[in-house]
């Protein structure tokens, strides 16, 4: 089975707005598209990261009802400034890959947004394993982002992940995905993103 590509970077937080206005203040480009998931009562805004993928800054949307289960990356207890939370991974198989993926990745959903439409997996608690450094698995169902948005030239340059338990993440993470831009150390439950721009690369707060 073909392994999965980088699908997206998640920027969680406490309001849409304050979200993208850090992002754009960083990064001096303006952020496109994005809108409403009325299943997990969130809002999100997205950034090209080129032809195949994308950032997405996404928080609570005050205006949509409470969702009947926990909503997903752990946005109900999120505090802070916003930050990088998250990544999503797209794979062609969403149910095969989730026989090869760890425990706890959470059961396939179908979800649509405008004119988008995907499956993904989503733990019942929201909560993905290894404190949230296991990717988020989706598949897309025909129409894709990251194609569509403005391309500003930027582009992930690395994803830095560290775990505790680094090496039995690094075991978890291989029947998916084989990205030399990954890398997985040993420390405090984190990620680390370096984006390549025109003032050269810059890390994601």
């Amino acid at each position: 089975m073909a392994l999965g590509e980088i699908d997206h970077l998640v920027v969680s937080s406490a309001t849409l707005t304050e979200g993208v206005a850090c992002i754009e203040d960083l990064l001096g480009v303006p952020m496109a598209g994005g809108g409403e998931h009325p299943l997990m009562g969130t809002h999100n805004a997205l950034l090209s990261l080129g032809p195949s993928a994308y950032l997405e800054v996404i928080a609570i949307n005050p205006d949509a009802p409470a969702p009947s289960r926990a909503r997903w990356f752990d946005l109900d207890y999120f505090t802070g400034p916003a930050r990088l939370t998250n990544w999503a991974l797209r794979v062609p198989d969403l149910h095969e890959a989730l026989h090869r993926a760890p425990d706890g990745m959470g059961d396939a959903i179908a979800l649509e947004r405008g004119d988008y439409a995907w499956d993904m997996a989503i733990p019942q608690d929201g909560r993905l394993p290894f404190s949230g450094c296991a990717p988020g698995l989706l598949s897309w169902k025909g129409r894709q982002p990251a194609p569509n948005l403005p391309d500003h030239g930027l582009r992930l340059a690395a994803l830095e992940i560290t775990h505790p338990e680094a090496e039995a993440l690094s075991v978890a993470l291989a029947p998916l995905i084989a990205d030399g831009r990954i890398s997985v150390h040993t420390g405090t439950p984190g990620l680390t993103a370096w984006l390549d721009t025109a003032n050269g690369l810059v890390k994601l707060p």
